[in-house]
């Protein structure tokens, strides 16, 4: 993994020291880009990066989940990154649908994603986790 333009961004750090050890289900692994982290065995089925450029306006989906609006890109499916919108450094998740559940990775690390500072965008169409795959 290569760490993000904005990864020393004090957001990040404030992040990273509260990701978990398990996603579902998927033990952490350690990796050495900054504001980087993985999940699962033997090779990773989660990757989260943070300090990217937020994204600007898009067509693709987006979805609130525990008050962080993540757009989702299904374009490689059943393998999905969805990206922060809104949020200052931008996070992205890249995961495996066929090893974990997006749901539940979202619901997972939302809630912890959701301290990075907000620039006041939301997504205009809104939905539930229902709506994303797993």
């Amino acid at each position: 993994m290569e760490a993000a333009p904005q990864s020393n961004d004090p957001a990040c750090a404030d992040v990273m020291v509260r990701l978990p050890d398990q996603v579902d289900g998927e033990p952490r692994r350690w990796t050495d880009a900054q504001a980087t982290a993985a999940w699962g065995e033997p090779s990773a089925s989660i990757l989260f990066t943070c300090g990217l450029e937020p994204i600007g306006p898009t067509t693709l989906p987006c979805r609130t989940v525990a008050g962080v609006d993540w757009v989702i890109d299904e374009s490689d499916a059943p393998r999905y990154r969805v990206t922060t919108f809104g949020r200052v450094p931008a996070a992205e998740l890249y995961l495996d649908n066929e090893r974990v559940s997006s749901a539940e990775v979202l619901d997972r690390l939302s809630a912890l994603v959701s301290v990075l500072p907000t620039d006041g965008s939301r997504c205009l169409e809104r939905g539930d986790t229902s709506d994303v795959e797993g």
